[in-house]
């Protein structure tokens, strides 16, 4: 990884890309271009995302664990290999049922 984003040309593993810390959410840029950013995340157990909205539609992909993806007010559970498209403008927040990774792709219009 160079700078704020992975280095390009080498291949990497999500899950070994990033670690858990102790009740927290922590957070690396893979890509960040003005059309769209991919990010990594990792959450420990009962860590999360308050409510909050995006101006653009985003991809969650759940690499390890299990969250709990909540869209308009509706409680989605999400485990390994599982993915949901989060719609611009609706309400949502995350919460880690077990500690979970997740990679986002924010696609920008």
């Amino acid at each position: 990884m160079t700078g704020n984003e992975f280095e390009k040309g080498f291949a990497f593993s999500y899950a070994d890309s990033i670690n858990y810390a102790p009740q927290a959410v922590v957070s690396k840029q893979i890509l960040k271009k003005d059309t769209g950013n991919i990010s990594l995340f990792a959450f420990d157990k009962n860590e999360g995302l308050s409510e909050h909205t995006a101006p653009f539609d985003a991809l969650v992909h759940i690499v390890e664990g299990k969250a709990d993806i909540i869209l308009g007010g509706k409680s989605h559970i999400l485990e390994s290999g599982q993915c949901i498209i989060m719609p611009a403008n609706l309400p949502h927040a995350l919460k880690a049922v077990e500690a979970f990774k997740m990679v986002l792709t924010m696609i920008k219009q």
